[in-house]
Order: structure tokens, then sequence, then C-alpha cells
């Protein structure tokens, strides 16, 4: 499949005649909720199988037999092209696809979110699933798990295939707590409780895995998180159930920060089945506007990664988000707005906004001025960016991918994951 990018004048009938396609399969493909208005800088995921090459002045077929890395003759062939030494500026090339990675992917869910629509919102995505992520069972300082009504969840990962994982968090009154953590890690008789309850709650409802995220631990619970996973790996495997953990987005070993110290990219590397690394929240609610996972950002974390954890480990974030800032941005000030994708485009839509593209952070964004006058910045994923993520994942040759978080619309996502990958399905 590839991008096309909307251009001034651009109509979905112009667009679909181009590339010989239906209307209808772009505005289904996508999702378009305004097929007779079209937003300067969105972009539309051309549902096809390979792509197009529109040949520009100075183009010959050996130039893009090359950039495409194909055999010359192929592309002749392919292209029932009579003539080669003469082909016309605009002239339309098929480039076949190329064959795909097999890699795992994995979304979390939060049924806080997603509420009654949850296992309808893991049913749309879970085709294009290895794991499902449901969060979370919440561990308080007593070693209890706060329940989570996931039936429902796990009964549709099944459906298709898709393996529930178990996620466990530190979190207390809503956010994450060194001291629940501490006590736990401090308390061998609560570290079995904890463990014990989990298994017992996967054995009976399902779950295939076990998924850590304990967050903002700090320095001084390092290594006993480290001990606390090694514990649960022993009681894990022989029952065959995965283990794996959620890791805050480090550059080094010796990164300063509570959310940062407590987590040991190689000896988790050694210990688990595999990894999710939060590269994203670069741009957060709370923070100045900016990209949500800039890849420049994802990949000096991935880069570290791939030093210290073995590669099939490694799993990259991505979020299914974007942010609304109404400016001037005010430290402690108004957060702000999480929206999806196809919002990202409706508002942009509705106040006229041209959707622009950082190259440097590979994402979409706009601006934008209100009702009330307020100056807004919109920074959100499209097609591209993801395109870019995909990119470094089969450059790095890591296992696969995973989202945060299930419950906003983002089509050219599944659709671009379909086209790159084949994803893994372990049962």
């Amino acid at each position: 499949m590839q991008n096309h990018v909307v251009k001034a004048g651009d109509t979905l009938y112009n667009i679909s005649r181009k590339y010989g396609l239906k209307e209808n399969d772009l505005i289904s493909s996508n999702m378009i909720t305004n097929p007779n208005n079209l937003v300067v800088g969105q972009v539309i995921v051309i549902p096809i199988w390979g792509k197009y090459h529109f040949v520009e002045p100075g183009d010959t077929l050996y130039k893009i037999a090359e950039l495409y890395d194909i055999p010359y003759e192929e592309l002749i062939r392919i292209n029932n092209i009579a003539n080669p030494d003469n082909i016309s500026v605009g002239y339309r090339i098929y480039i076949p696809s190329k064959r795909r990675k097999i890699i795992d992917v994995a979304a979390y869910v939060d049924p806080r979110i997603t509420r009654e629509r949850t296992a309808s919102e893991v049913a749309k995505v879970s085709e294009d699933l290895t794991y499902i992520n449901v969060f979370s069972y919440e561990v308080d300082s007593l070693g209890n798990l706060k329940p989570v009504k996931d039936n429902d969840i796990i009964n549709a990962s099944y459906k298709s295939r898709t393996l529930p994982l178990m996620v466990l968090t530190n979190i207390e009154d809503g956010n994450f707590s060194t001291e629940v953590a501490t006590k736990i890690f401090n308390s061998e008789s609560l570290q079995e409780k904890v463990l014990n309850q989990a298994i017992e709650i996967m054995d009976i409802k399902g779950y295939r895995g076990l998924d850590f995220d304990f967050e903002y631990l700090g320095k001084d619970n390092k290594e006993k998180y480290n001990e606390f996973l090694r514990k649960a790996s022993s009681k894990l495997k022989p029952k065959g159930y995965y283990l794996s953990s959620a890791l805050a987005p480090k550059i080094s070993s010796t990164q300063i920060g509570t959310l940062y110290e407590g987590h040991d990219y190689k000896t988790q590397g050694e210990i688990v089945d595999f990894i999710f690394f939060m590269t994203y929240e670069w741009g957060w609610s709370g923070g100045p506007p900016r990209a949500v996972s800039p890849i420049d950002k994802v990949k000096d974390v991935l880069d570290y990664a791939v030093s210290e954890v073995p590669r099939n480990k490694i799993m990259m974030g991505i979020p299914l988000y974007g942010y609304d800032w109404t400016l001037p941005y005010v430290k402690g000030g108004k957060f702000a707005k999480a929206i999806s994708m196809q919002k990202a485009i409706d508002i942009a839509r509705k106040y006229g906004a041209e959707i622009k593209y950082d190259g440097k952070s590979q994402a979409p964004y706009y601006n934008y001025y209100d009702e009330l006058g307020k100056k807004h910045e919109v920074w959100f994923e499209d097609g591209r960016s993801i395109q870019a993520k995909f990119d470094l994942v089969k450059s790095l040759n890591i296992r696969g991918v995973f989202y945060w978080v299930i419950g906003k619309d983002f089509p050219q996502n599944w659709l671009l994951i379909e086209d790159n990958f084949i994803v893994r399905k372990l049962i």
C-alpha cells in the first residue's frame, strides 16, 4: 500500500482515478468521515498490494528499478511496457510488494477507558494482534489484586486467536506508587501472595501470560524488581505461561530519575520472554506541544535497547492517540486533550487547518484558532509517521510492536500493518 498526501484541489474522485480504484474503497478502508471535504495534508492509504510510481522528469526505468530494488526486466514485464526507453512523465508504474516480515503485535486495552464497548473494540483489531494486554490488575500494599471485568475481553481475544496477557501494576489511587512496590519487594510473603493470586486468576480465566508494568520504582528497587521477576519466571515457566515487562524509555544504563532507575534493560532482557518499551509520551498532556512519539527519540531508545536486550525480545511502543494543546502553553496549566487520529482530521477540517509534517520527528501537526480566538497546536500520527516506525522495526530486526491504547480509531495503521508485516498467531 502507499500513502497519498492530499494536495489543494484533490478530490476523492480524482484520487481514485489516479490509482485505478473505486471511491468507496478509499472511503471504507480509511473510514473517511467527510468524503466531499478533504483536508490539505491529510494522508489517505491506498488499499492495494504494492504501490505505484508516477514517472517524474528525469526518471528512467533503470533508475526506478534501482530505487525499488527490482530487476529491470521484471519491471518491464510486470507493467507490460512496450518501449522502455520512452516512458512519459506521469506514467503509472506498478511496484510489487516485497516479502513481509513476520512480527508480534500487541495492544493494551483499559476497560476503564472503553467501558461497555471494550470487547467490541478488541474484536475490531484483534485479527492484527498476537497479544492483548488487559490493563490492569492493581497490586496494593497488602499484596491484594484489584479485580478487573475482563471475561468478555478474553473471550473476544480467543475468537481471533489472540493471546490475552494479564497486566500487573503498582497503581494506587490512580497513580503508580513507589511505596507499594517497595513494600512488595521487601516482603517474601507478599511476593508469594501476589504471584499465587495472579496465577490462580490466569488459570481460571484463560490468560496466557503475565505482563509486569511496575513504574516509578527508583534506583533502590532495581535489583529487588529483578529478583521479583525471577521468582515470577520460576512459577510461570513450568505452566507454559509467558512473562513480559513494560519499561520506560531509556538511552543509557545511568539515566537518572525515579521513572528510569528501577528499570534494568539488560537483566530483564535475560529474565523475561519479551519487553514492551514505552517509546511514546515525549509530547504529553501536561507538557509543551511536540510529537508524542518522535522517530528520532524512538530510535535513540531502541538503539540502546538492542545493545542490552536480544532483538527477538524487543517490542516497540506506538501511541493510538494524539494531543490537542491550547496555547500558550503554561507549565502546570490546562492539560492537552487526548484525541484519536480520526478526530485530529475532523478538527483540522472544521477549522480549515492545513496539516503539515515535521521531518525530524516524522510526525504530522497543525495549528488552528477556536471560536474563542484561542490558538491550538495538534500533534498526532498518520500513515507517513506509522510507516517510518515500521521501517525502523524492519531495519533493527526486532520482535515487533505494541500499542497504547485500544479505543481510538486509526484505520490507516491497521492497513499498513497488513501491508508491511505478517502478524504472528500463537494459537
